[in-house]
């Protein structure tokens, strides 16, 4: 029979020797995509307020104007989606990706324009394909079909041939004949509203194909595949799907979710591969499966600044381009991309590794954080901490959220961390010292803060019910897609909501 993986690979050559100059082509590399950026939307709105016409190297495009948040753009996104052109972007911008806005109910509309959606989201799917093979050349993922999961999309202010939806819907939606071919479940399963009906549909269908690939955010595939073993009263996912090797997951964090793929996916065979695509662009992947940091895509149609997370709070904070950071160091990050969003920041912060290439991996949020005593406990720590209490104990944690408790009355100050296990440990108790002196050792302002129980007390875990933060987000109607539930907060509006429910 004929392998149409290594036939298809034969088309990716080009692309290898591309990414290979990552190495040491940054700063030229970075800037042809600024100018390309500049060049395009010189005659825009935006382009002939801020002078792009005299932007001629990294330093001029730096003085056109400061760090942007959504709220910045705002208005001129709120133009596009009514139909304005040549606003951010040149042209028209018919697609817009919605965010859930994670800490709080407003959601907001990134636009994604035709270039966008060429340059990066789809260069970023082809580029982990190819990255992929490069890493496994007895690959035969193409003699199957790739189960992709997706949100949904509805109409854009009711103008032709535009939509507003999730990013992976809007990806479903415009992708080419190629990718259909190969792709599960059909467009009209695919793009369903109702998560819990779309799950349904998938897995009765998926379990008579040939399912070779996964891709998707590890929770909503994982509810999903979970769903698939019951119908099949099968024990393991390769007794359904025998050639399964590989999953391109991102959206979240996999830490959590890794301990229960290995236990449905029990295949020596089976790889996973992490990508970082929001809807804002796609950033990076894993090029070498055996190293956990991602590798900076940095030829798409995005240009980055970095801001030290420490100098997040001053009025003029040290911004520097790719070529200007320094490894070890927590970084937000600053995009200027192919649909209109100038030095924006994105909200992720990250940390190299190394250079030659950039890798890196993403340590949290700018907003999820806590920091109410001076602990400066981001995702990443988190993260890390509850893999050791995991470890340690035989637990598996499925979703969690924490969020100080400022004063209880004794008046005691401490972390509450509501947690909804997919294997209890055997003691709260152990599990909770664990992760303490976990997040002790990781962080030196944690360790500092529970200093002699002085400033910050032990933590606290509150077990959740099984199925508590589904429900959370199906009652806000964020269940499927790319919506999650904030890992860490500073206050505690969304603990104080999934409480209220936890019974």
């Amino acid at each position: 029979m004929m392998n149409k993986t290594k036939l298809i690979s034969h088309f990716f050559s080009g692309r290898r020797n591309s990414i290979s100059q990552y190495a040491t082509q940054t700063e030229s590399l970075q800037m042809k995509v600024l100018q390309r950026l500049i060049h395009q939307a010189e005659q825009t709105e935006w382009g002939e307020s801020h002078g792009f016409e005299k932007v001629k190297d990294y330093d001029s495009f730096a003085a056109t104007s400061g760090i942007n948040t959504y709220e910045e753009l705002k208005g001129f996104i709120d133009r596009m989606r009514h139909g304005e052109q040549n606003v951010l972007w040149d042209g028209e911008v018919r697609w817009y990706a919605k965010s859930s806005g994670t800490t709080n109910d407003k959601s907001k509309f990134i636009p994604v324009s035709r270039e966008c959606l060429q340059d990066t989201h789809y260069k970023g799917g082809t580029d982990a394909v190819v990255c992929y093979l490069e890493e496994n050349p007895h690959s035969r993922m193409f003699d199957g079909k790739a189960l992709i999961l997706g949100g949904s999309h509805s109409p854009n202010y009711d103008l032709p041939h535009s939509l507003v939806g999730d990013l992976s819907a809007i990806l479903i939606e415009n992708a080419s004949a190629f990718v259909n071919h190969f792709r599960i479940p059909s467009k009209d399963i695919a793009l369903l509203r109702d998560f819990e009906e779309k799950r349904e549909k998938i897995a009765r269908k998926a379990i008579y194909e040939n399912v070779t690939n996964l891709s998707g955010v590890p929770s909503w595939m994982l509810s999903v595949l979970t769903r698939v073993m019951e119908i099949s009263s099968r024990t393991h996912l390769e007794e359904v799907w025998p050639n399964i090797e590989v999953f391109f997951h991102g959206g979240v964090a996999f830490t959590p979710y890794a301990e229960q793929y290995r236990q449905l996916i029990t295949s020596p065979d089976m790889h996973y591969m992490e990508t970082y695509n929001a809807s804002e662009g796609f950033f990076g992947l894993q090029t070498d499966l055996s190293d956990k940091a991602m590798t900076l895509m940095i030829d798409y149609g995005i240009f980055y600044e970095f801001v030290p997370t420490d100098e997040l709070d001053r009025e003029h904070p040290n911004v520097v381009p790719l070529w200007g950071v320094e490894i070890g160091k927590n970084y937000a990050m600053i995009i200027t991309t192919s649909a209109g969003l100038w030095r924006y920041m994105i909200g992720d912060t990250v940390r190299f590794t190394q250079k030659s290439p950039y890798k890196f991996i993403i340590t949290g949020r700018t907003k999820f954080f806590i920091n109410a005593f001076g602990e400066e406990l981001i995702v990443d720590n988190a993260e890390n901490g509850l893999k050791a209490a995991c470890d340690a104990t035989g637990a598996q944690v499925s979703e969690y959220t924490a969020a100080p408790v400022y004063m209880d009355g004794q008046g005691k100050c401490r972390h509450q961390w509501l947690i909804e296990f997919a294997r209890l440990p055997e003691s709260l108790d152990e599990f909770a010292h664990i992760l303490d002196l976990k997040l002790q050792e990781i962080n030196s302002d944690y360790e500092a803060k529970r200093y002699k129980d002085i400033t910050l007390q032990h933590l606290e875990i509150v077990p959740a019910r099984k199925g508590l933060f589904n429900d959370w987000l199906k009652n806000k109607g964020k269940l499927g897609g790319q919506h999650k539930v904030p890992r860490l907060s500073n206050n505690r509006d969304t603990i104080e909501e999934l409480l209220s429910m936890n019974s």
